[in-house]
């Protein structure tokens, strides 16, 4: 009864010095190391995390026996720790530092008019619907917070309304635009025959040819929408974060697109924005 009243008061103690900016401190880690986890397991990266979690532990289990030579080679190993992790985890630094600077950009920025974007988003269900129907191979990317002006560079530039006849021209097999990516931005076309890159997931299914590879891979490294019809079978496929959902009717793919791009527009406003409106709104009042 003592050891517990003991740790009970021990407890106490802690807790009375725990201040505000403590707890906000421990929350704004945690969440950091939430959303460290829930990205890398959703990449291949997750077994070279499980890699240097084993070696921190033999690290631990070297420094409390008398394994000298382990113990010198883990060492060195850890002196360069942080240029291995930057070596191995560059695309994924990269992808976390262009997120952060995409929400930064939906803070500050103006939102983007819906009105292009619906468009863009009836037209290319219109024309997926008859490319899936006539098994005409497709690969369409919509532009989210991430810039892909590198990616848009690779193929041929294009401003234009996207309309269902011309997308259906652009991957017509015969046409010279064909071979490569359509990318989407702010409801235009911005580039034709762009290339992607290919996904390095060793577990996707061997069904799946280069074109959804190039899909998934566009969606690991970007927040990007990646859309997809299949030569070989007509499924239309959409990749969403490293993840693909394939078989969709042109019903589900339509309000899978509104779900995913309509809400990072004019639904979700920045806050300085609704501000504003509110703003406008007192001033009309008054």
């Amino acid at each position: 009864m003592e050891k517990v009243q003991e740790l009970w008061n021990t407890l106490k103690n802690v807790i009375s010095i725990i201040g505000v900016w403590d707890i906000l401190d421990m929350a704004i880690v945690a969440f950091f190391v939430y959303k460290l986890i829930t990205f890398f397991s959703k990449t291949n990266s997750m077994n070279v995390v499980k890699g240097i979690l084993i070696l921190v532990v033999l690290m631990i289990v070297t420094l409390a026996s008398d394994l000298q030579v382990v113990k010198y080679l883990l060492g060195g190993a850890f002196e360069m720790g942080l240029i291995v992790i930057i070596v191995l985890f560059q695309p994924e630094i990269r992808r976390i530092l262009e997120q952060m600077g995409g929400s930064v950009k939906d803070i500050f920025g103006h939102p983007v008019k819906s009105m292009a974007l619906e468009n863009a988003i009836d037209q290319t269900v219109l024309a997926f619907a008859d490319m899936s129907k006539s098994r005409t191979g497709a690969l369409l990317v919509f532009e989210r917070s991430i810039n892909l002006e590198s990616y848009i560079k690779t193929g041929t530039i294009v401003d234009a309304s996207p309309a269902a006849e011309l997308l259906k021209n652009i991957f017509f097999d015969k046409a010279p635009l064909h071979d490569g990516a359509v990318i989407i931005r702010d409801g235009r076309i911005a580039g034709a025959a762009c290339m992607l890159p290919l996904s390095g997931n060793a577990n996707i299914s061997r069904e799946l040819g280069m074109r959804h590879r190039a899909g998934i891979g566009m969606s690991e490294r970007s927040d990007a929408v990646v859309c997809i019809v299949s030569e070989e079978t007509g499924d239309i496929s959409v990749a969403m974060e490293g993840i693909l959902k394939r078989g969709l009717s042109p019903d589900t793919f339509e309000r899978l697109l509104r779900m995913e791009l309509i809400p990072q527009t004019e639904e979700k406003k920045s806050v300085f924005a609704r501000l504003r409106d509110k703003l406008k709104k007192a001033g009309d009042k008054a």
